[in-house]
């Protein structure tokens, strides 16, 4: 190697004393190793200065040579985690949906690693920019929802490739495990889900009938998780907390986004914007504008489960932190969705 990983600046956020493969020196010379063969294959000079983020859920490598654009090593903890898929599922959007997608330099699937570019401005850093009340969001989401009217028919497939299943089938079993196993819960709560858990079920009866096939759902789509490489295009990227689940539950985080930001009056604009390319499936506008409803809530239980992935097991610390904010979406249920409010 040329540079000396141990030196490398490291940041953990609020994680302090999270355990990573960063910790093991024969893992970081693999992986290093791994990533400047992957820049080497591509042209790219190999001597980088490093800055490492490590959370529980990822390692996270940027990786920096004077004269090129960066590039970034990603890892989860360990190829059993909740999100070892990601690299995998990169790798297939890549092809299935070229264009609107982060492309990886390189993948290594079996191990969760990737190798990804620069990406170009970032959309948070283009709405520094916007004066126009929010309206910077609607092509965006136009963009977002013709690729998962795309990516429907490879649902299986992103089963296959072990993306965690969100459809409305099964949403109600997860719903009832998230409720029970929670230990951050008080027991009012607990007691306001449980009873909430035959409209639960029948917000999922009411989706799933609509008949619009399941897709990704990034699961958390916010302005810092897509480029703006170029005028008018935008490529997402992120995908550890996908699922697949009804497409429109994706609308959640970005309209709360966006609503923290320019106010809830922003929201039917985008929620209009996103619903352009489902127009023409049948169902009426007010349907769709239902169904977005339902999906704003019911997306708040894919959310939940996410964290729940992120921090595997019982204990204190980083699982106790993941069950916090578990349980913070939970009760998302039981307000108005985000579309509705004032």
């Amino acid at each position: 190697m040329r540079h000396d990983a141990s030196a490398a600046a490291v940041e953990r956020g609020q994680y302090p004393d999270t355990v990573t493969p960063w910790e093991d020196p024969a893992w970081r010379e693999a992986a290093l190793a791994w990533a400047e063969h992957g820049l080497a294959a591509r042209g790219l000079r190999t001597a980088r200065r490093l800055t490492v983020r490590l959370r529980p859920w990822s390692v996270l490598v940027r990786m920096t040579a004077e004269g090129e654009p960066d590039a970034w090593f990603k890892a989860g903890p360990d190829t059993g985690a909740g999100v070892a898929f990601e690299a995998g599922l990169a790798e297939a959007l890549a092809r299935w949906v070229p264009g609107h997608i982060l492309e990886p330099l390189a993948v290594d699937a079996a191990r969760g690693w990737s190798l990804l570019p620069h990406g170009g401005t970032l959309f948070q850093d283009a709405l520094r920019q916007d004066s126009a009340g929010g309206r910077a969001w609607e092509e965006p989401l136009r963009q977002y929802a013709a690729m998962q009217r795309a990516l429907g028919p490879r649902a299986g497939e992103m089963g296959r490739l072990g993306v965690p299943d969100a459809r409305m089938a099964v949403l109600p079993g997860t719903f009832d495990r998230l409720v029970e196993e929670n230990a951050t819960l008080d027991p009012d709560t607990r007691t306001a889900l449980r009873a909430l858990r035959p409209r639960v079920q029948g917000w999922c009866d009411e989706l799933a009938a609509t008949g619009i096939p399941d897709s990704l759902d990034h699961c958390d789509l916010h302005d810092g998780q897509f480029f703006a490489p170029v005028p008018g295009r935008f490529t997402f990227f992120d995908w550890g907390d996908a699922t697949v689940s009804h497409p429109f539950c994706s609308l959640l985080v970005p309209l709360r986004t966006a609503a923290d930001r320019f106010g809830p009056q922003v929201l039917p604009r985008l929620r209009d914007a996103y619903l352009d390319p489902w127009t023409d499936t049948g169902l009426t506008p007010a349907e769709l504008r239902r169904a977005v409803s339902l999906a704003c809530r019911l997306g708040a239980v894919g959310r939940a489960s996410s964290w729940g992935r992120l921090f595997p097991g019982a204990g204190e610390g980083p699982t106790t932190q993941g069950d916090a904010a578990s349980a913070r979406w939970l009760r998302e249920l039981l307000a108005e969705p985000v579309i509705h409010r004032p």
